[in-house]
């Protein structure tokens, strides 16, 4: 078994995920309880939100797959006609945890994300497929391919030139990005440090799917050397924040955040090791959640069910 096939546990409990969104009114939880119930579904885990100041209403429900006498194909098609009585705007999905997921590494030089990710994988931790690392720059690829997964360099054009030639270059370099990516059709693109601003095309393209992590410094110090700022201006909390990516760099709908206190006796280097620290556990924590489906986004913020 190679890293990047990560199998299903056998021990573990097959189910169906079934997510929904839509427009807040009455009878919304007998509805789908009620279909459940007919069909003999046996409800395993529940979350609800009902959000008074959009009007709109969120729930995931697990169901034991044993339980039903169809697969998850069939449970789609029937639960369509449940979703289509709920309003023209209803967002929904129901997904099979024995199907595994697919993910795909955006990065650049810094490899501790990475790290984390391809040791959760190695280990079972997460329910996913690596399917490849595409970097630009190739440092990481010798690390990436003893994992068992593909490593793609795509190189993006240094600072400096000519401004139209480098515009070019680096057009040319993300559709090879968007090309590596797509040929997987993964259902989270991780930007595990990826040191380069998405276009919009791509954003828009990977919408819901693109993940980013960054520090939590924002917008207070901004630029090169965040960590180094922070410690010249004495912080006391450093920390992390893992969201979807969108054209407006790092304004995305926020998945999960979390912080950890520092005080006069770290030095720039203590501080830069604790924030790597945090950054590994959000995004581990906010991609598993992701592939969890316990994340729905509405506008431009998120509901977790935990």
């Amino acid at each position: 078994m190679t890293g990047h096939h990560r199998l299903v546990d056998p021990a573990a409990e097959h189910r169906y995920v079934i997510t929904l969104s839509c427009p807040d009114t009455t009878g919304i939880v007998a509805r789908i309880a009620t279909f459940l119930a007919d069909a003999g579904g046996w409800i395993v885990e529940a979350g609800y939100h009902s959000d008074p100041g959009t009007g709109w209403f969120f729930t995931r429900q697990v169901v034991r797959a044993d339980s039903l006498p169809f697969d998850a194909r069939e449970l789609r098609e029937r639960f369509a006609s449940v979703a289509a009585k709920l309003g023209g705007d209803t967002t929904w999905t129901v997904t099979d945890t024995r199907e595994p997921k697919r993910i795909v590494l955006l990065v650049s030089e810094e490899a501790h994300c990475m790290h984390d990710i391809l040791g959760r994988v190695a280990a079972g931790e997460l329910p996913v497929r690596l399917a490849a690392v595409i970097g630009n720059h190739d440092g990481l690829g010798p690390i990436v391919r003893a994992h068992g997964v593909p490593f793609h360099h795509v190189p993006f054009p240094p600072p400096g030139g000519d401004p139209q030639a480098r515009t070019a270059a680096k057009a040319e370099a993300f559709a090879e990005v968007g090309r590596l990516v797509d040929q997987h059709d993964p259902h989270a693109v991780v930007l595990a440090r990826f040191m380069q601003i998405l276009p919009p095309e791509l954003c828009r393209a990977w919408a819901g799917r693109a993940i980013n992590i960054h520090h939590s410094f924002l917008p207070s110090f901004v630029g090169a050397r965040p960590y180094h700022q922070a410690y010249a201006r004495g912080v006391k909390l450093i920390g992390a924040t893992c969201h979807y990516v969108t054209p407006e760099l790092d304004a995305g709908p926020i998945i999960e955040q979390d912080v950890i206190r520092v005080d006069h006796g770290d030095t720039a280097a203590d501080m830069v090791r604790r924030g790597r620290d945090i950054e590994r556990l959000v995004l581990a924590r906010g991609l598993r959640w992701h592939l969890e489906d316990r994340v729905l986004v509405h506008g431009n913020k998120t509901v977790v069910f935990p």
